[in-house]
């Protein structure tokens, strides 16, 4: 089972659609938020994949804030973050996924990379398509889940 996961693609449609072709073995493409219209184009371009797509604080489109996706015998938390103040602590995120029976929360907002497990919980924000911050150069995040159930996390710098 192989998940991608990006966030805050702000407009960027050209390194969305590239992130997704490059990606076309992807069983699920979930995207963070802030994205909206590129995430719409893509996902029409792309009937064959199945996509997912929570709202962030910049889109103005009617989309669900949380959703719950099950994947690999995992259930995943995906937010964009802003209501969940992951920039001053991952706690409320982490609370929210376990309260949910998620072992997976999946994040974006503040643009910046990071691949951790807190208090059992796996929490990736893939960092940013566009304006990532912090040096960073635009990523997107790589859960693969093998037939055994073994979970790993990757960050992949788009050049």
């Amino acid at each position: 089972m192989k998940i991608i996961a990006v966030a805050d693609t702000n407009k960027d449609y050209h390194k969305y659609k590239a992130v997704v072709e490059k990606n076309l073995d992807a069983d699920i493409v979930i995207h963070l938020g802030n994205g909206e219209h590129e995430f719409a184009d893509v996902k029409a371009e792309h009937p064959e994949l199945t996509f997912y797509y929570v709202g962030g604080d910049c889109d103005y489109g009617k989309h669900k804030m949380l959703e719950v996706v099950e994947a690999g015998g995992y259930k995943i938390l995906c937010v964009h973050g802003h209501e969940h103040n992951v920039q001053g602590s991952l706690d409320p995120i982490v609370n929210e996924a376990k309260s949910r029976g998620c072992k997976i929360a999946l994040f974006g907002h503040t643009h910046m990379y990071r691949t951790e497990c807190i208090d059992g919980v796996y929490v990736m924000n893939p960092g940013a398509i566009d304006s990532p911050r912090g040096r960073n150069k635009p990523s997107y995040g790589v859960i693969n889940i093998d037939n055994s159930g073994k979970l790993t996390m990757n960050i992949v710098a788009i050049q």
